[in-house]
């Protein structure tokens, strides 16, 4: 095959660090990663696999001593018995160092692992949690395992060979509560998560429906109308032919534009290039190339069928041949006009001639490297194919039923999918099929998207099914319309994240586990997730409360100091929360000492460039860095050459100093000068002693301050990037704390209670300066549950 085929893989482990006998070898790839071959004939395995790719590990301290029972293995995590027999629950065991062998920590062969769950292949059809999860790599039990024995192995010319039966090949993950570390380290073994392009982490539209040319293009050019910002541009198959002549079959498979439709498909793909869109069509490549396809004489020259005889050339993932040409002649002439990426919508089935070979990880694996075959940055696409898939983002998660169970169901599943490493998950937002309409389930459906890995409004072809915001009541357009927009502002912090995610290993999203994996009440909350290093976010999943037009979400609160990042509103940690949120807002929480880079620049033009502004909000109470990551966004320099990096710090001690330091590394990727704008949150009035200097110069800067919001807005125009900035706040800044009389009265003021009940519980809080004596007020009141929780959140937050 060609070079772009062969992926870069280091698969020979240190000899230092195996333990030889005549039919095994035991590697300790880590002092918890352990390695565990048996082989029949006692030939092992030093190749890539299909899941496997880099088995050098730096060399591990252990010890070996011989016993009447066999060998005792012990590193500083674990200690392994082994009989040097075949493997058996009885002669082959594992314990973990601190734990109780006989209740958790402790593996003899055979066991199931207690883990967290990974992914799925597909939502296809799903509705709410109706699908069954495969096992993840993080454990409450103390460890896992990843069973490599059937995958296929990689041949030095990058196509694939078939295991050698009754071969078992295990690797046991004995991290114990160290979860995160167990997913970087499954990371360095199978390889990282690559980088997205920026473009992919703006708004995507995408519905199953015959555009034409016209008719999408005047759809991009109404999203700009309305200021509803989008990156990709996806067409569903009726880019191609698809009422074809029934001697053909069906007209699923399609690979020739429909010029119906798409008269010019060239200049109609350079417009969209023009207004600032990526774009990616669809694919069902099942059913080969047949004789009406523009790409027919080509592939059918080089694949010797007799094009005059009209006979197809058959899609065969088991033939590298056949994958060049599919790419040669059918899918490179058309990327030659302007498409940019596949949608690969496999949906045929797990077998092919070659057993144990899945199609859709070779048209995954395969796809993704001939994309990347010029330098560019690779993208596809497509449904999980099991451990290893997350080197081919994106995941595309099937056709999903419209109702609430399956919001409800998506948050967890995409955190969940982190054990398993699987960090980019791209759902159909809003549901693709079914259901019916419910603008509030749209509206909520989008701010999850707005803080999940990808955010793709999809639907099915019924004419009554289009997620244009406007297509939905004023209220529901408007939170689709800030979702929509939030999401964009965020690249800056998003591209960040993805730079993390290649560079340090930590997806995206992390469930709310990872970051206190002993304390049990954590586990109890499967929709809450870490959404990057700065953020905590437990999206709306339920409709709201009638009469007081807020949803009910519960929250657990890591100890500390943090923010509601929408309403700016001030919460002690350590302990669960019930969240009161109006249609507009979902909770989202920023830690005290976070800094979070956003962009009010939202054209999609600005998606694929690193922005000339950038928007900081800096949350008070505590010590916090954040490195702000750029590039040139779409090659694969980030690999060797390191991108600019643009150091943050906030500091307390006698004065709260707040510092941007000159922009380092590839800085030929930034704008010479940038605008900022620097919201801290939770902060005092200190606008008289407030200094802001740029290269130890004092310069101007406009100050307001919102005092309800307790929000000090500092904005400094035109400030080199080269040049660091230090705003001086003075001491004592940090000042978090609520507008409760305020807060209290906008929530009643927009509840559909009766007068007299509003009266009465605002007299109370006004009368009460103590949060905890009115509260009690309230209690006395015995209104509903949900009113009196709506309001104690409000009492109580901080």
């Amino acid at each position: 095959m060609k070079d772009c085929y062969l992926p870069q893989t280091h698969p020979q482990a240190d000899a230092r660090n195996c333990i030889c006998g005549k039919n095994y070898r035991i590697t300790l790839l880590t002092d918890k990663l352990v390695r565990l071959e048996y082989s029949p004939d006692g030939v092992m395995e030093d190749r890539p696999t299909q899941t496997v790719w880099h088995r050098d590990f730096p060399p591990v301290d252990y010890t070996v001593k011989r016993e009447a029972e066999g060998i005792v293995v012990r590193t500083a995590r674990l200690q392994i018995l082994y009989d040097e027999q075949p493997f058996s629950p009885q002669g082959l065991s594992i314990t973990l160092h601190g734990y109780d062998a006989a209740h958790e920590g402790g593996w003899h062969y055979g066991d199931a692992p207690r883990d967290l769950k990974g992914t799925a292949r597909t939502l296809d059809g799903v509705d709410g949690d109706q699908v069954e999860l495969e096992p993840g790599l993080v454990s409450r039990g103390g460890f896992s395992l990843l069973d490599d024995s059937r995958s296929l192995v990689i041949g030095p010319q990058g196509w694939l060979t078939p295991r050698k039966p009754g071969v078992q090949d295990l690797y046991f993950f004995g991290y114990g509560p160290d979860y995160q570390e167990a997913v970087r380290d499954f990371y360095r073994l199978c390889g990282p998560a690559p980088m997205l392009p920026r473009y992919a982490l703006g708004n995507w539209w995408s519905r199953y429906y015959p555009y034409d040319a016209a008719g999408y293009l005047a759809l991009m050019d109404r999203f700009e109308q309305e200021e509803l910002p989008f990156t990709v541009a996806v067409l569903d198959m009726d880019w191609h032919k698809v009422q074809i002549d029934p001697k053909y079959g069906s007209g699923w498979t399609g690979f020739s534009w429909n010029r119906d439709l798409f008269p010019d498909p060239e200049g109609f793909l350079q417009t969209l290039h023009e207004k600032g869109l990526r774009v990616t069509l669809n694919l069902h490549p099942a059913d080969g190339i047949r004789a009406y396809e523009d790409a027919y004489p080509a592939i059918a020259a080089h694949r010797g069928v007799d094009a005059r005889k009209g006979e197809p050339v058959l899609f065969d993932a088991c033939d590298p041949e056949f994958l060049e040409c599919y790419y040669d002649d059918v899918l490179h002439p058309l990327e030659a006009q302007g498409v940019d990426f596949w949608w690969i919508d496999w949906q045929q089935g797990t077998r092919t001639k070659m057993p144990g070979l899945d199609p859709l990880w070779v048209l995954n694996h395969y796809g993704y490297l001939d994309t990347g075959r010029n330098g560019k940055r690779a993208l596809n696409l497509s449904r999980y194919a099991g451990p290893g898939s997350h080197r081919y983002p994106l995941g595309f998660s099937g056709d999903t039923i419209v109702t609430w169970d399956s919001l409800a169901f998506q948050p967890y599943f995409t955190a969940t999918a982190s054990n398993i490493g699987y960090c980019w998950w791209s759902h159909d937002i809003g549901g693709h099929m079914r259901g019916c309409k419910d603008d509030e389930l749209m509206a909520r459906w989008t701010q999850f998207g707005a803080f999940s890995p990808i955010l793709r409004l999809h639907s099915s072809c019924s004419e009554f099914c289009g997620k244009e915001p406007w297509r939905y009541k004023p209220e529901a357009a408007r939170a689709m319309k800030l979702a929509l927009q939030f999401r964009h502002r965020m690249l800056p912090y998003l591209y960040t994240m993805n730079h993390r995610c290649w560079h340090d290993k930590i997806p995206l999203i992390l469930p709310l586990y990872y970051g206190g994996p002993a304390q049990g009440e954590r586990y109890e909350y499967p929709n809450e997730y870490y959404f990057g290093s700065e953020l905590l976010a437990a999206p709306v999943t339920t409709p709201r409360i009638p009469g007081l037009n807020v949803a009910r979400t519960d929250v657990y609160l890591p100890e500390g100091l943090w923010y509601d990042i929408f309403a700016r509103r001030a919460y002690r940690g350590g302990r669960a929360i019930a969240a009161y949120r109006d249609l507009d807002h979902i909770p989202v929480f920023a830690r005290a000492g976070a800094i979070l880079p956003l962009t009010d620049e939202i054209s999609p033009a600005a998606a694929v460039s690193n922005p000339t502004q950038l928007h900081l909000c800096v949350y008070l109470g505590a010590e916090g860095c954040f490195t702000l990551y750029e590039d040139d966004n779409e090659t694969c320099r980030y690999q060797t050459e390191g991108g600019a990096l643009t150091p943050m710090t906030l500091t307390g001690g006698p004065q709260t100093v707040f510092s941007i330091g000159a922009a380092q590394g590839e800085t030929q990727w930034l704008p010479e000068k940038r605008r900022y704008v620097l919201e801290f949150v939770g902060c005092r009035d200190c606008t008289a002693q407030l200094t802001v200097q740029a290269g130890g110069r004092d310069i101007p800067a406009e100050i307001a301050y919102d005092g309800a919001a307790r929000t000090l807005r500092v904005t400094l125009d035109g400030q080199p990037t080269d040049t660091g900035i230090t705003v001086s706040l003075g001491a004592d800044a940090a000042a978090p704390g609520n507008d409760i009389r305020g807060e209290v009265f906008r929530f009643l003021d927009q509840a559909e209670i009766e007068f007299a009940a509003k009266d009465r519980i605002y007299h109370a809080v006004c009368a009460q300066p103590d949060p905890a004596q009115a509260l009690s007020a309230l209690f006395a009141m015995k209104l509903s549950g949900d009113l009196y929780g709506a309001l104690a959140e409000l009492l109580t937050a901080y």
